[in-house]
């Protein structure tokens, strides 16, 4: 696989102190820029930034499409691993407590697209998925 350029995506928090912790601490992004309603995170290389809107974020109601069993939130984001670094980020989470939407797993088992995934959110509700491929190729495997 070649390298990809970076992604960049803005996000809406409640506190950004909130986020600064889950970002930083739990997921162990390091902070770029920031500003009092704004903040860099290094996400795996990519660039996100959470932006301190209180307004925007609702009721936590959103969509779901049903994936494999599971209720998928959308939207959502997230970054594709190497299967050791998903399991010690896995470990990680579920040692600091995080409650996952869907648990980690292995999902489409057996199937050509066959992946490693976990869904969770944070302090503001914004929805993560995690994954990784044990052989990446199939990351755009058709079933």
């Amino acid at each position: 696989m070649t390298d990809l350029p970076p992604f960049h995506i803005a996000f809406p928090v409640h506190d950004i102190a909130a986020a600064r912790r889950f970002w930083g601490e739990t997921m162990g992004c390091a902070e770029g820029r920031n500003a009092e309603d704004w903040v860099d995170f290094d996400f795996y290389g990519h660039q996100i930034v959470a932006h301190q809107a209180p307004g925007v974020i609702a009721d936590g109601a959103r969509g779901s499409n049903r994936v494999d069993g599971h209720d998928v939130p959308v939207p959502h984001f997230g970054v594709v691993l190497d299967m050791e670094a998903w399991k010690t980020l896995a470990d990680r989470l579920t040692a600091a407590g995080i409650a996952f939407d869907i648990e980690p797993h292995i999902r489409f088992e057996g199937q050509p697209g066959e992946q490693a995934t976990m869904f969770f959110r944070d302090p503001s509700g914004n929805a993560i998925e995690m994954k990784a491929f044990a052989d990446r190729s199939n990351l755009f495997a058709a079933h």
